[in-house]
């Protein structure tokens, strides 16, 4: 593999000199707990690789352990972007992550490194990859709409003929097409030549235990810590705290749930998010889904091939 990191290097000094070669651009997806945290720091390690985090939840500063974000320890293995991005309750759309992607994807080139994109929010890779062209906001409608509960938005959106959103059960989603009056994003058919897809299946029983495992380190005391503490700045009415395992958190802190309660209630939500993701994702017929244990071997050998190796 050597080779390989030495042949990007040339590349990349060839793009300095006249910009006709551009360096891959590795997608890696799937639904969550299915491994792709792993596998891409595996690969950017050996590859030469700079890994750009598609998560909504994970852009959010101090919410670590609770959103499963890549530690500490493995993000000193490789370079990680699109962390931390924004406190809790900090706007921060499907457009500034686009942008912020793409600006990060031209920067990891220009230093010679191969950018890997890699999540579960399905919204944001498409929007990266597919360069989606939004259409203008209502930002008047939008601070007047911002609290409405999702039950006023679903009767806005049927009173104004405005229909839903795939994801009709994220607030922000539903936001984001009222205040577009409903307007299609524009965006490309196909992925560029030079950027490949690989969705990460995975059996249910596999993924399952591993949500199940993971829900064991999830309703540990560090996480009740990290939980209360972001609570006791942002409030638990944050819509930053409104997903994933902190309203879980909130009960067990209350008192009104066990511990073993709010581990079931864990495995439950994550088992419906990592349907829900992949019921997005097999839409898409530009990803080629391998197995995990596959999965690494392909992505060097389309990585040998685009750079002629």
């Amino acid at each position: 593999m050597a080779a390989i990191s030495k042949q990007i290097t040339s590349m990349a000094m060839k793009r300095n000199e006249n910009d006709r070669t551009v360096l891959p651009l590795i997608v890696i997806v799937g639904p969550t707990a299915s491994g792709k945290t792993d596998l891409a720091i595996r690969l950017a390690q050996r590859c030469g690789g700079e890994i750009i985090c598609a998560d909504s939840r994970t852009i959010y500063r101090g919410m670590d352990i609770g959103t499963a974000k890549p530690t500490f320890e493995e993000q000193a293995k490789v370079p990680h972007w699109g962390l931390d991005l924004v406190d809790p309750g900090q706007r921060f759309t499907v457009i500034d992550f686009q942008r912020y992607a793409q600006r990060k994807v031209q920067e990891i080139r220009h230093r010679g490194h191969v950018p890997f994109l890699v999540g579960g929010t399905g919204l944001y890779v498409d929007a990266v990859v597919y360069d989606f062209q939004f259409p203008a906001v209502n930002k008047k409608l939008m601070q007047r709409i911002s609290n409405w509960s999702l039950a006023e938005l679903h009767e806005y959106c049927q009173t104004n003929n405005i229909p839903l959103p795939d994801n009709k059960y994220n607030k922000r989603y539903v936001v984001n097409t009222i205040v577009r009056n409903g307007a299609k994003v524009n965006k490309r058919k196909h992925v560029d030549k030079n950027t490949f897809i690989v969705g990460i299946t995975t059996d249910r029983y596999i993924l399952r235990t591993r949500i199940e495992q993971r829900a064991n380190l999830i309703v540990s005391d560090n996480v009740v810590y990290e939980s209360i503490k972001l609570a006791q700045q942002y409030g638990w009415d944050n819509e930053a705290m409104t997903g994933n395992v902190y309203p879980i958190i909130h009960k067990l802190q209350q008192g009104t749930i066990t511990r073993q309660q709010a581990r079931e209630l864990f495995c439950r939500a994550d088992w419906h998010l990592a349907k829900r993701q992949l019921t997005w994702l097999r839409r898409n017929p530009d990803i080629v889904w391998c197995r995990l244990e596959s999965a690494y071997d392909y992505i060097v050998d389309r990585l040998a091939q685009a750079t002629n190796v």
